[in-house]
């Protein structure tokens, strides 16, 4: 059985980047009928290069059509659909009764994902679905191990899960408080992100503190043994709106625990830490299990307690690399000076580890005392292969 990892793309180098760093299959969102409408989101010609890429790898593209529509938001979904067809999209992710029918109708050969916005919890709605003409379910995130087990015991239909990301404090991100304080709409693309603001709390008192109403993120990495047990077909991580770094390095972690424990069919304490290690190089929010083992409770939410300060490990991408003279051309990310401790990683790099000793201006030459410019083309003697689009951070 082929389990699928699902990530997250914003744009079409984000795209790239999930996909050679792991990621079975993409999914995005166009510029109409998505729910990310801040996400820098495709063009058409971008959603052909994107699947032209995919099939090139045999991996898959996903578009979102996964807004709740009113009667204006239907404007251009026949032609739409008709695109997607011409690019090669291999799936669309809906919420819509009407957005699948006319799918069925007019693209019969793109298969219908029902999004996690319709909330489904159960057999019988995911049996609905099916006599739609749908193809997989995505479950919602409220949905516990204990019912995706009794859920795949009585249906044949494919599921997917989210196993890593963001989570609404609404019911399956079925959210008006955006609607309510900026007039953005979070079911047609324009979540405000409201609960994550700073409220003022006061009890009553002349004390007074911060507060919000949001929840943690998910990190399901201990489960994915179950869920591969359990027959769960897609595994999926949320954030369209990430950065390419958190991508390449969340999507890479968790192909090494899919892949480790097909490989040995068990992964040890020790080695489940490692990968957990790997994905806090990325991670800046506090984490949780989500629904999996029931209500979260307290532990869930963040309350009082956020804590989002910007990581900067990330300090530059690999552009191009000299065998001969064993020089790496690297983009700059993030400031470094030599002397640092730096980690390189890649699709098929494992973390390795050198003390670089210069840093030498691409353009003219000149040795730095330090890279100080996101973007700048920079050369440091490397002892070790590397290849295009690998990474580097420092090491901690």
């Amino acid at each position: 059985m082929k389990y699928e990892l699902l990530a997250p793309a914003g744009n079409l180098e984000k795209a790239f980047i999930a996909l050679r760093y792991g990621a079975d299959a993409v999914y995005v969102g166009g510029k109409k009928f998505s729910l990310r409408a801040r996400a820098s989101n495709f063009e058409i010609e971008h959603i052909r290069e994107l699947c032209a890429f995919a099939k090139s790898l045999n991996k898959r593209v996903y578009v979102t059509m996964n807004i709740i529509p009113h009667d204006s938001d239907f404007d251009g979904l026949e032609e739409y659909l008709l695109d997607l067809n011409d690019c090669g999209v291999d799936a669309i992710i809906v919420s819509s009764p009407y957005i699948i029918e006319k799918a069925r109708e007019l693209v019969p050969n793109i298969e219908i994902h029902i999004s996690t916005q319709t909330s489904i919890t159960n057999v019988n709605t995911i049996n609905y679905y099916a006599s739609l003409g749908a193809k997989r379910v995505v479950l919602a995130r409220e949905v516990t191990l204990e019912e995706m087990k009794l859920i795949k015991s009585k249906t044949k239909m494919p599921l997917e899960v989210f196993i890593h990301g963001g989570m609404c404090v609404s019911y399956s991100g079925r959210c008006v408080l955006s609607n309510h304080m900026t007039l953005r709409d979070a079911n047609r693309g324009g979540c405000a992100h409201s609960c994550r603001w700073n409220y003022t709390l006061n009890d009553g008192s002349d004390l007074e503190k911060f507060y919000n109403m949001g929840s943690k993120d998910l990190m399901a990495i201990d489960y994915i043994p179950y869920l591969i047990d359990l027959g769960i077909e897609s595994f999926k991580i949320e954030g369209r709106m990430k950065s390419s770094y958190y991508l390449a390095t969340v999507v890479r972690a968790y192909r090494m625990v899919i892949d480790c424990y097909l490989k040995n069919g068990k992964i040890t304490e020790a080695k489940l830490d490692e990968f957990k290690q790997e994905i806090k190089k990325a991670e800046n929010r506090q984490t949780y299990i989500g629904f999996y083992n029931g209500l979260p409770g307290v532990c869930g939410h963040l309350y009082d307690n956020r804590s989002e300060i910007p990581t900067k490990e990330y300090v530059g991408y690999v552009m191009d690399y000299n065998e001969e003279t064993k020089i790496a051309l690297i983009e700059q990310r993030n400031y470094f000076t030599p002397g640092a401790t730096l980690e390189f990683f890649g699709p098929n790099l494992a973390n390795t580890t050198y003390q670089i000793d210069k840093i030498i201006s691409h353009d003219d030459k000149i040795e730095l005392d330090a890279a100080r410019h996101p973007l700048q083309l920079l050369e440091i003697y490397v002892p070790f292969k590397l290849s295009k689009h690998d990474m580097v951070r420092l090491k901690n």
